[in-house]
């Protein structure tokens, strides 16, 4: 007898995911950005309210997400660091849990200074987020899922934008921009209850199952066998007949070395640096866009606000494709042997975007305009799942978390300073403020593409670099290991 219907489309959306065990994980790490990308996507929906309820400026609008990113990025380091020392997936339920009481301050605010107040706040518990999901990203999942997987997870924080945009929208229209944040509580309480359920995975990666208090024995099991992923790896490598930096080869555990030391050798593996200032322009870029994106399509193509919203989510289904997308084809090049394939997919998806945004945002016409803003938006999500997992790929696991605090610091202030930047070069320098056409958002987004068309000639450096900065981490990771089994056997 077959299944109902609904079970075995549930069926099939687990094994999609791998099972179920990986399909909890999965599922957990993606609400976690989808109500942080809620948020964002809030700001964005009620700028119009705002603006009439504080009096504000588009400038004042851009500070309102600005904050939070700066916010973020004094957090970020610190927390990164507490991410490679402590148990992870507590920790980023206690921030969940006090992000959800910074948004409910912030719905009663009665001033813009207790509004861009509680904001700052939001972004001090929200700078977990980064670094966490990275190395539990990392230890889940071996390197020939990585970067599919990490397309899954970055899809929640589209999907968490789209309902900013569509339901806080909607709560807004019919209550207040107060009930717009308040909504968001309560997936927030429900998510902090998840997220102290998931297993915490062994650190370095696959190295077998293991058990945490509540959890059963396959949803704690690690996800894949670790030799499997060190195969795939190691023979991209081979292939490539690519040697390590021995000067950045690590023999002892990072974890007992000093924080500056912890800090100067992220940024001591080039790729890693590049692949940052790469993600952080793209960033810079989509925060920009995001923050104005109802504004712009109001004035500059003369529709409604709830039509405009609509448009928002239609693009956003783009964006979607994309971080399912890109991962994917850059796991099927690394398994062919392209061992650059995480710097190459991004790289090409940041050079194309340009070419095909500027008409975009340059046409009057909405039908000509949406198809181009649609393949924009997914050439913009397929960089990102390459990007998250080749910095995974070139540092050894007990140092993600530090790696991943100094980049989402990077890329915060990229986010801090994108909205407040947009805004004035949309009122000073382009002279206009919405307008009837937006032409000062127009400009403005416009101008600021070449953020993109420098992320995409950083991407061609880290095609150069990456390989061997990837075969210095695999024998880090291989000599830590020993490392750390010599210390147990002596009782150290």
């Amino acid at each position: 007898m077959k299944a109902p219907k609904p079970a075995r489309l549930m069926e099939r959306g687990l094994q999609a995911l791998g099972g179920p065990a990986r399909a909890r994980v999965v599922l957990t790490l993606a609400a976690t950005l989808a109500v942080d990308g809620a948020d964002k996507g809030t700001v964005s929906a009620m700028a119009a309210q705002l603006k009439h309820t504080f009096d504000l400026s588009n400038t004042e609008i851009g500070l309102l997400v600005s904050v939070v990113a700066l916010s973020s990025a004094v957090f970020t380091v610190p927390v990164g660091l507490l991410t490679d020392r402590t148990r992870r997936t507590r920790l980023l339920a206690v921030s969940v849990a006090l992000w959800a009481t910074a948004m409910l301050i912030a719905g009663m605010s009665t001033s813009y200074g207790w509004l861009i107040s509680s904001r700052a706040a939001l972004g001090a518990v929200s700078a977990t987020a980064g670094p966490t999901i990275a190395s539990l990203m990392g230890d889940y999942f071996p390197i020939k899922d990585r970067a599919r997987m990490y397309g899954l997870v970055l899809a929640g924080e589209l999907a968490g934008t789209g309902l900013g945009f569509a339901l806080s929208g909607s709560i807004g229209s019919f209550l207040s921009w107060r009930f717009a944040f308040w909504w968001l509580v309560i997936p927030a309480g429900a998510l902090v209850f998840f997220l102290h359920r998931l297993p915490e995975p062994e650190r370095g990666g696959m190295y077998g199952p293991q058990h945490s208090p509540g959890g059963s024995r396959e949803a704690a099991r690690p996800p894949g066998p670790r030799r499997q992923d060190e195969d795939l790896a190691a023979r991209a490598v081979r292939r490539a007949e690519v040697e390590p930096h021995g000067r950045l080869v690590i023999d002892s555990d990072p974890r007992k070395a000093p924080t500056w030391w912890s800090i100067r050798y992220v940024l001591r593996v080039r790729t890693n640096v590049v692949l940052i200032l790469a993600s952080s322009l793209g960033y810079f870029y989509f925060t920009g866009l995001r923050s104005f994106a109802i504004l712009f399509s109001t004035g500059h193509y003369g529709i409604t606000t709830s039509v405009a919203t609509s448009l928002v989510l239609v693009v956003g289904i783009g964006a979607l494709a994309g971080v399912l997308s890109g991962g994917r084809v850059a796991d099927r090049l690394l398994r062919d042997g392209r061992v650059n394939a995480r710097a190459l997919v991004p790289t090409v998806c940041m050079l194309a975007v340009p070419f095909v945004v500027a008409p975009a945002l340059y046409a009057d016409f909405l039908g000509a305009a949406l198809p181009l803003l649609v393949v924009g938006t997914l050439l913009l999500g397929a960089a990102n799942p390459p990007l998250d997992a080749a910095r995974l790929d070139i540092l050894p696991p007990l140092l993600w978390g530090t790696g991943e605090g100094v980049r989402t610091m990077l890329r915060t202030l990229c986010e801090a300073v994108a909205p407040t930047l947009f805004g004035y070069f949309s009122t000073a320098v382009f002279a206009g403020d919405g307008g009837n056409r937006g032409t000062g958002l127009e400009y403005t987004l416009l101008f600021f593409l070449l953020a993109l068309v420098g992320a995409g000639l950083l991407g061609l450096v880290a095609m150069r670099t990456y390989p061997r900065d990837l075969a210095t981490a695999q024998e880090s990771t291989r000599r830590i290991a020993d490392a750390v089994s010599r210390q147990q056997a002596h009782g150290d």
